[in-house]
């Protein structure tokens, strides 16, 4: 299960634990819980990863930066987040994180939350996508002219993502 950081789903787990039935978190872990496994990144470095392609492809100099993520509810994107900011302060003074926004990995939501952002910040220039539903800021990018603009960086690499990088939307699928 991809599980979120709540009490009772970690209560639920317990309980599955507790009747011989062996949970495995996937892509997200649950933190001080009876799972017997998680399977997937060490999403920190996923993060760290992220901000420093960011940085590099934007360069040493002042510019804004902002993250979507799909829901802080799931530690890996709490973790993704706090690697993304730890290397942005560490390597790459100059860039301005200017929002955190959550779009539930739903193709609109992120459209809708990446329109927000290119409204507030004209001069955005770079984008870290930290769940899913990239097709929606891949829309709002492209709706507004800014593909190629801002450096787009986003996980999972589906058809859809391998599109958005041949085209030029993105710039960056880790996964």
């Amino acid at each position: 299960m991809m599980a979120l950081e709540h009490p009772a789903v970690r209560e639920a787990v317990a309980t599955l634990a507790a009747h011989g039935v062996p949970v495995l978190t996937v892509i997200s872990d649950l933190a001080n819980s009876q799972r017997a496994a998680y399977i997937g990144l060490d999403n920190r470095a996923a993060g760290r990863t992220a901000g420093y392609l960011i940085g590099r492809f934007i360069g040493n100099r002042p510019a804004k930066v902002a993250l979507i993520a799909g829901s802080l509810s799931y530690a890996a994107h709490q973790e993704r987040e706090g690697g993304f900011l730890h290397i942005i302060d560490e390597m790459f003074k100059p860039l301005e994180v200017v929002g955190l926004r959550e779009g539930h990995d739903d193709a609109q939501k992120n459209y809708r939350q990446t329109r927000v952002l290119l409204d507030q910040h004209p001069d955005l220039a770079g984008i870290y996508n930290i769940g899913g539903a990239a097709d929606g800021v891949a829309r709002a990018l492209k709706e507004a002219g800014r593909v190629g603009k801002v450096v787009f960086v986003g996980h999972g690499l589906t058809p859809d993502t391998r599109g958005l990088l041949i085209d030029g939307t993105m710039d960056a699928v880790i996964t």
